[in-house]
C-alpha cells in the first residue's frame, strides 16, 4: 500500500487522498504529544470547516506544543503570539506607521495575518485586546484606519488557554468564545501516557525541536481546498438536521442553563458533525456523529446558571443529558 504521507500520494483534488492526508496529519502530531487524540481530531475538524479552536487546559498538558506540532505538520504560514497583561491590540493586528522618508503612514501587518495563528495564553490578556481578534476570526479581515484589510486563506486561531480559576487570567467574552467553533479540553495524561511521555524525555525528545522529533509537514493548502470540497457533499437528511436543532432549542429550555445554544451553534454542529462523517470515511451524517461533536461545539456557548454551578452542574452534564432526552432519528 502506498504510504499517504510520501509526495506521490500528494494530490490537487482527490479525495480520497485528501483523508489520507489529513490521518497522515494526525499521525505525525502523535510524535511529538501523547494520548490527546481527541484534541487533535478537533483541530482536525476545524481544519475542515474553517473554524477555530480554543484548548482549555492547566499548565503543562502540551496545549502549546500541540498546536506547534499541528504548525509544523502542516505547509502553511505560521506565526505565534504570547498574549500578556500588557499586550496591546495593534500589537496582534497590526498599526500605522510614520515613514519620515514619505512622510506618509504605512501599514505594518501584524501576526494575525497567517494561516495559523497560535493565540498562547489568549485569557492572560485583558478583553480589550482579546476582542481584538474578533473581526479576525468571523470576517476573515482586519480593519485599520477604516480600510478593511483581507486575511490569507486558509486562516485559523488555535488558542490555549488556562481555566478561568487560576491566578491572572481574564474570562474571555461571550462574543469572541461564540466565535470558537470548538473547545477542547485537555485533561491531564493518564499513567500509561505519562510514563510514555518520560520515556521521550528520556531518550533526547526535545520539545523545542520537532523536527528533530520526525514531525514533517504532510498537507498543505492543496489538501485542504480537496478535503473541504468533500466535506461540502457529505449528505445530510433533514431528520439529522432536525436532531441538531432539537439538541440546540433543548440547551435554551433547560432549568440549569441561563444562556443556550444560539442558531450559529446549530449551525456549527451540523458543520462538524459533516466533517467527522467525512473523516471517519463515509459521505453520509448518521445521528452518532452529531452526538460525537456535541460537547466540544456546544460547552462554550451556554451558560450555566448561578444556583446550578454551586450545586456542582457543568456544561458537558447539562449537553449529555440533553443528549440522552432528544429522541433520536431512526
Amino acid at each position: 500500500m502506498m504510504d499517504p504521507t510520501t509526495d506521490n500520494a500528494r494530490h490537487t483534488g482527490d479525495p480520497g487522498k485528501a483523508r489520507a492526508s489529513l490521518e497522515a496529519l494526525r499521525a505525525e502530531i502523535a510524535k511529538a504529544v501523547v494520548g490527546q487524540d481527541p484534541a487533535v481530531t478537533g483541530l482536525v475538524v476545524a481544519l475542515l470547516c474553517r473554524g477555530h479552536v480554543l484548548l482549555e487546559g492547566v499548565p503543562g498538558v502540551a496545549k502549546t506544543l500541540l498546536v506547534r506540532a499541528l504548525a509544523s505538520a502542516l505547509e502553511l504560514d505560521t506565526k505565534r503570539v504570547q498574549f500578556t497583561p500588557d499586550l496591546m491590540p495593534s500589537d496582534v493586528t497590526g498599526s500605522l506607521v510614520y515613514d519620515s522618508r514619505t512622510a506618509e503612514f504605512s501599514f505594518q501587518p501584524g501576526p494575525v495575518f497567517t494561516n495559523l495563528l497560535l493565540a498562547d495564553e489568549i485569557n492572560r490578556t485583558p478583553p480589550k485586546t482579546q476582542s481584538s481578534l474578533l473581526e479576525a476570526m468571523e470576517e476573515r479581515q482586519v480593519t485599520v484606519d477604516g480600510t478593511p484589510r483581507p486575511l490569507p486563506d486558509p486562516f485559523l486561531v488555535a488558542a490555549t488557554q488556562n481555566p478561568v480559576e487560576y491566578e491572572g487570567t481574564y474570562p474571555l467574552p461571550e462574543a469572541q468564545l461564540d466565535r470558537f467553533l470548538l473547545k477542547l479540553t485537555v485533561p491531564l495524561p493518564s499513567r500509561q501516557d505519562e510514563i510514555d511521555v518520560l520515556t521521550r524525555h528520556a531518550e533526547g525528545f526535545n520539545p523545542r525541536d520537532l523536527r528533530a522529533a520526525g514531525v514533517r509537514p504532510v498537507a498543505g493548502q492543496e489538501d485542504l481546498e480537496a478535503a473541504r470540497a468533500a466535506v461540502a457533499k457529505t449528505a445530510i437528511s433533514p431528520e439529522i438536521t432536525a436532531y441538531v436543532v432539537d439538541i440546540c432549542r433543548a440547551t435554551r429550555e433547560s432549568p440549569s442553563l441561563a444562556l443556550g445554544a444560539s442558531p450559529r451553534g446549530a449551525t456549527a454542529l451540523l458543520a462538524t458533525s459533516r466533517a467527522w462523517a467525512w473523516l471517519t470515511g463515509r459521505d453520509y451524517v448518521i445521528p452518532d456523529d452529531v452526538k460525537a461533536l456535541a460537547l466540544p461545539t456546544l460547552r462554550h456557548r451556554v451558560q450555566l446558571r448561578p444556583e446550578a454551578e454551586m450545586e456542582g452542574v457543568t456544561a458537558d452534564s447539562v449537553i449529555n443529558a440533553i443528549l440522552t432526552h432528544v429522541p433520536v432519528p431512526r
